[in-house]
């Protein structure tokens, strides 16, 4: 029987060939792309899941709140991890990582600049799994000074990794390391990424509130997560309420490392994570995909079945049962499903490269292994054979044998309404994702061009490595001046746009007194040159003064400090000129300082953090290493190249790294452009698969009404006249369409813009837009079969039967 069935399903796909390559190209587009979903998905949810212990390992993270202000951190500082190894025995491990690492990196000849090496404790190599290529995990990073490389860094270091052992590198910024293993790479599946590994001073620490690394802790076997977490409410009064004072809401909070990618989103993570909410997004999108190719398939295979309807009429006249007439359908859909799902596998492996751009992954089909992909293959050509084929094997097969025989369909025309509400479906999804993508592009705009609170073009920034170099900071500005290319030059402690500033306990005067607690502000080190360099507004007091250009007069060196107006909103200042700032150098030691200007806020950060209070004081010698230069428009390659000739007149080896401002705060919304591409291409794909449906609708109305057509046309209908009225049962559908996807998509865009502490307004314009572009679609769709239809000779169109 099914090699009957099989040999059937051959020959009608063949003797309908366009129809069926037209039904098998447009599911294999809708494999495709739902199988680059469903990997781009199962790779979001397998992050941090190769670590062996990775049900044990948990970060410490924490949060606080006190009148007027909150934080919630990713980071701690460097005596956590002593103090709760110590304090609590269900933790085995601790580990503590800072991303300070890198810098250029100098080997005999070759000079490599590495931005992603991170300080870490010796416990690494116990907490997380990082395979050894060559050296020894157990002593790795012992003793000072000590470096292990990953694979790729070894390799553009030294040409072959085994011959890394035992050398030394040096680093520009600061002391040189000795190569103590070389490890694998590390997974892109990962939370924190780097290309090495150096060892932290030996006891190594510094101040409670200098939240500038992360905490990692490995669990007993024994130990619940949750229970222990109760249990750090101890924490705070023991060791930060001293510093941090009363009135503070403080808890510790152990997260899972498989949730830190895609549910942690604190301040200072350390790197860009994903969303959940994008995950099940693009996981909706992908079954929305799925079901509007099978959808299509429904109706384009019940449009062209109507033909073999005395086919159905004969077999049940010579005794063939309905369910063998189901099996015989249901066989040619899943035929059809499975030719589709190869023709998938071919567009996905074409787009993938595409694809791999758009979401910024390197995925390949077989990432998680050739039966995977195969066992995801066979489960779409079963959902999609078996459900989109069971509605017209149910449909075609239920005819009475006399009314099949006959070919009269119109005695089952009921059947259009489930088509119809299939469409809506489909435009439903379609509409949806139109307003979608639009908002998200509109967003996008917007975060790129809101004024910043300052000027952000035509200024570039690199970072000083050599330390020499730092000692001539005057100098090096004054050289850099002398050109007409060269506007303005400003040095800092950090770059801003990077989204990593860091925070500072400090303490400020209230009503004439200084009280006990501290509150959590931005510190930010910049000379006298900024204002002006960046040109921020200072709305009250002065700037900081200077004794020569760009270099601040001894006493503001150490006793004057700029605010935003943020900061003096938080502290309720009617007068802020003058007031005294404290801010502790160690554990016993402070320093204070005066308030001697206002500036008008400016984003540090890209626009999903709201501007924070912010402290601005003169940087110490070591730490003015980033220069700021404002350039003449339209010269940036010049200036560049003077900038590049200029600076190694005071570091003859260096090769420094330009990155402009503007692109600082652009690469911050580099995942939601990504995602706003991706779901725009997926958007297009689904709106194509729709239009494959409406257009088997139309033809099927066309053909159940090609009598009526000839009867209209006779009696003197024009081809306009016959036109509208095939369609416009069409656009009521789509309009319905676009009733129903209005809120659905607001809802959700109205979520997604939450992420964001600036953002625009959702306008009605933009669902009215989505659904005129939606009935455009529509009418170019089903105007293609209505003029058809209208043009046909209506003495064929009366014989029709």
């Amino acid at each position: 029987m099914l090699r009957n069935y099989l040999k059937i399903a051959f020959r009608n796909l063949w003797k309908n060939r366009l129809f069926s390559a037209l039904n098998i190209v447009g599911m294999g587009v809708g494999i495709a792309a739902v199988g680059l979903m469903v990997l781009y998905v199962w790779h979001e949810l397998s992050y941090d899941r190769f670590h062996t212990k990775a049900n044990r390992i948990f970060r410490v993270v924490q949060y606080a709140q006190w009148a007027g202000g909150n934080l919630q951190l990713a980071s701690t500082s460097a005596p956590f991890a002593d103090a709760l190894k110590n304090d609590y025995p269900e933790i085995e491990k601790t580990v503590r990582l800072n991303t300070e690492g890198g810098g250029v990196i100098t080997y005999r000849d070759k000079k490599i600049e590495a931005n992603d090496i991170m300080f870490t404790d010796q416990s690494v190599f116990d907490v997380f799994t990082l395979p050894f290529l060559y050296g020894n995990p157990a002593t790795a990073l012992v003793q000072p000074q000590r470096i292990v490389l990953t694979k790729s860094l070894a390799e553009k270091l030294f040409g072959d990794p085994a011959k890394a052992i035992g050398q030394t590198v040096e680093f520009s910024n600061n002391f040189p390391n000795t190569v103590t293993g070389v490890i694998a790479d590390v997974p892109t599946n990962s939370h924190i990424q780097f290309s090495a590994l150096r060892s932290l001073p030996t006891n190594y620490t510094n101040g409670w509130q200098s939240f500038d690394l992360y905490t990692y802790v490995l669990l007993n076997k024994a130990a619940d997560a949750k229970a222990l977490e109760a249990k750090l409410t101890g924490f705070f009064p023991k060791y930060l309420k001293k510093e941090m004072g009363n009135g503070v809401a403080y808890r510790l909070e152990l997260q899972p490392l498989p949730s830190i990618h895609l549910h942690s989103h604190l301040d200072y993570e350390a790197g860009a994570n994903g969303n959940s909410q994008t995950v099940y997004i693009f996981a909706l999108v992908a079954a929305l995909i799925l079901l509007i190719a099978g959808i299509n398939y429904v109706n384009l295979y019940t449009v062209r079945s109507m033909s073999r309807l005395r086919e159905v009429g004969v077999r049940k006249a010579i005794g063939s049962h309905r369910s063998q007439l189901v099996g015989q359908f249901i066989t040619e859909s899943m035929l059809m499903a499975l030719l589709a799902s190869v023709v998938g596998v071919i567009f996905a492996n074409i787009a993938l490269p595409l694809f791999n751009e758009l979401a910024d992954k390197s995925l390949s089909l077989v990432t998680y292994g050739p039966w995977l992909m195969l066992g995801v293959l066979a489960l779409f050509a079963l959902l999609l054979g078996a459900g989109s084929g069971l509605y017209p094997a149910l449909f075609l097969s239920g005819f009475r044998t006399v009314v099949a025989l006959k070919g009269q369909t119109s005695s089952k025309v009921g059947g259009i309404g489930f088509r119809q509400a299939l469409v809506v479906f489909q435009f439903v999804a379609a509409v949806g994702l139109i307003a979608c993508s639009w908002v998200i592009y509109r967003q996008m705009g917007y975060v790129l061009h809101k004024d910043l609170g300052f000027n952000k073009d035509q200024v570039l920034t690199f970072h000083l490595e050599n330390e020499a170099a730092r000692k001539q900071i005057q100098s090096l500005k004054e050289e850099l001046r002398k050109s007409p290319l060269v506007e303005a030059v400003s040095a800092a402690s950090n770059p801003i746009g990077n989204n990593n500033i860091g925070t500072k306990g400090m303490i400020f005067e209230q009503n004439g007194i200084m009280p006990a607690s501290t509150q959590t502000v931005q510190k930010f080190a910049v000379d006298a040159d900024y204002l002006n360099t960046l040109q921020i507004k200072l709305l009250e007091g002065r700037n900081f003064s200077a004794s020569s250009p760009g270099e601040a007069s001894p006493g503001d060196a150490t006793g004057a400090v700029l605010v935003n107006e943020a900061l003096v909103k938080k502290m309720g200042w009617t007068s802020p000129i003058g007031k005294r700032v404290r801010s502790y150098v160690s554990m016993d030691e402070a320093v204070e300082s005066q308030v001697v200007g206002v500036v008008k806020d400016f984003h540090t950060y890209s626009l999903q953090h709201k501007i924070e209070p912010l402290v601005l004081q003169i940087p110490a010698p070591q730490d003015q290493d980033n220069l700021y230069i404002r350039i003449r428009s339209g010269k940036a390659e010049e200036a560049m190249a003077y900038i590049k000739t200029v600076y190694q007149q005071f570091d003859p080896a260096a090769s420094p790294g330009f990155h402009f401002l503007d692109e600082n705060f652009s690469r911050q919304y580099k995942a939601e452009q990504k995602q706003g591409q991706l779901l725009l291409t997926f958007t297009i794909l689904a709106v194509l698969i729709a239009c494959l449906g409406l257009f088997g609708l139309a033809a099927l109305a066309a053909e159940a009404r090609t009598k009526e057509i000839g009867v209209r046309k006779v009696l003197g209908a024009s081809v306009v006249s016959i036109v509208a009225l095939l369609s416009k049962d069409f656009l009521k559908l789509v309009v319905i369409a676009i009733v129903i996807a209005t809120p659905l998509a607001w809802y959700a865009m109205n979520e997604w813009l939450q992420s964001f502490a600036y953002k625009i307004d959702i306008e009605w314009w933009v669902f009215a837009l989505a659904g005129l572009l939606a009935v455009g679609i529509a009418l170019m769709t089903v105007g293609f079969q209505s003029v058809k239809a209208a043009l046909m000779n209506p003495v064929k169109s009366l014989r029709s039967e």
